[in-house]
């Protein structure tokens, strides 16, 4: 009989084995399913208010809008990623910022990563930009010709920081890259701009007159070869969390020198925690964000896409042509950070029921 039992137990150890090994599971075995995949998942934004929940590294947004892929004085990068989405705000000043550095004197904007339709997580790549908030722009300017999809996909964006030494690359830094940024920190929605701490420097180094917009320019790992700006919660987003206000000196300090120590650039040791974004559950984000995922969709993506070439969702009249000026060109003394008029957004309609 104990032959018998022991044969028994191997033989029901082995089926255990096998069915854990075929990849089913008992019923309530299965694990929630990871954040990133239900809003990567996403193709088009919600139809709801806009509005943020949570905090940048964690959260989501109702009531996205994109951002044309073309515009006369901007192109959108990496377009299968699709996270050209943003809340309201972010987008209308995205297109306001690009308008504004052209009569200032830079080519046009390539944008990078702004969110993807409903926020959340990521597949790959950013910890934040999960409340429609957050923008990145290329520190490449703007070619005078449209690129191809491939282009947009393959095309690599330039590095202005030498990795050895932490410091701008001189031939390839100018004026305008200043201006430019100068610009993106001049619009009060914008609470901070990070940058490489060898770009933070560069600027602490060679702006003169009015250097008050500095302290919104902030160093941070990365963000060598583009400029990441970040506005605040916007009105009616009350489960949206702020981030902590920038210090009101410009940061040309010893918080800058602690950069170009070698404390910052030491290797990690020990064994690698996974990414945040790679572990967070539903269960990790705003109970709001569970409602994000069921509410409806427009009828189309072009219903919730703000600007473009002959666009009629943000004005009746087709997109002017983007002036003709050269990298480098100083600004136009007459629209020098002269306000741009704002244009209401398209409001989302829903998709009909199907």
């Amino acid at each position: 009989m104990k032959t018998f039992l022991t044969a028994a137990t191997r033989l029901a150890a082995a089926a255990v084995a096998a069915f854990a090994l075929s990849g089913f599971e008992a019923p309530g075995a299965h694990a929630e399913e990871l954040a990133k995949n239900l809003f990567g998942a996403q193709k088009l934004p919600s139809v709801a208010q806009p509005r943020s929940y949570g905090f940048y590294s964690k959260g989501c947004f109702s009531g996205g809008m994109a951002i044309a892929t073309d515009g006369p004085t901007w192109q959108a990068m990496r377009l299968s990623r699709n996270r050209r989405w943003g809340h309201p705000t972010m987008i209308r000043l995205i297109e306001r910022l690009s308008h504004d550095a052209v009569a200032d004197g830079w080519p046009g904007l390539l944008l990078g990563d702004i969110s993807q339709p409903r926020g959340g997580p990521m597949l790959t790549g950013h910890a934040s930009h999960q409340i429609g908030l957050d923008a990145d722009i290329w520190f490449t300017p703007m070619p005078d010709r449209r690129l191809t999809p491939t282009e947009r996909e393959n095309m690599s964006a330039t590095s202005l920081v030498n990795p050895k030494t932490h410091r701008v690359i001189d031939r390839l830094w100018t004026p305008a890259h200043e201006r430019l940024l100068k610009r993106a920190a001049s619009y009060p929605e914008v609470e901070r701009i990070l940058v490489n701490p060898g770009i933070k420097k560069k600027l602490c180094d060679t702006v003169t007159g009015d250097r008050s917009w500095l302290h919104k320019i902030r160093p941070f790992w990365g963000h060598d070869y583009h400029f990441h700006v970040r506005i605040g919660c916007q009105p009616g987003s009350t489960g949206c969390k702020a981030q902590e206000p920038t210090p009101k000196s410009d940061g040309c300090d010893k918080s800058l020198a602690w950069w170009f120590t070698e404390e910052p650039w030491r290797p990690a040791t020990g064994p690698q925690k996974p990414r945040a974004r790679d572990v967070m559950t539903m269960a990790s984000l705003p109970k709001e964000c569970r409602v994000v995922l069921t509410q409806p969709e427009p009828v189309s993506e072009a219903a919730v896409t703000l600007g473009g070439f002959g666009a009629t969702t943000v004005a009746d009249a087709p997109a002017p042509s983007a002036p003709q000026v050269e990298l480098g060109q100083p600004p136009v003394p007459a629209s020098a950070f002269a306000p741009t008029p704002v244009k209401r957004p398209p409001l989302p309609v829903q998709r009909p029921a199907r």
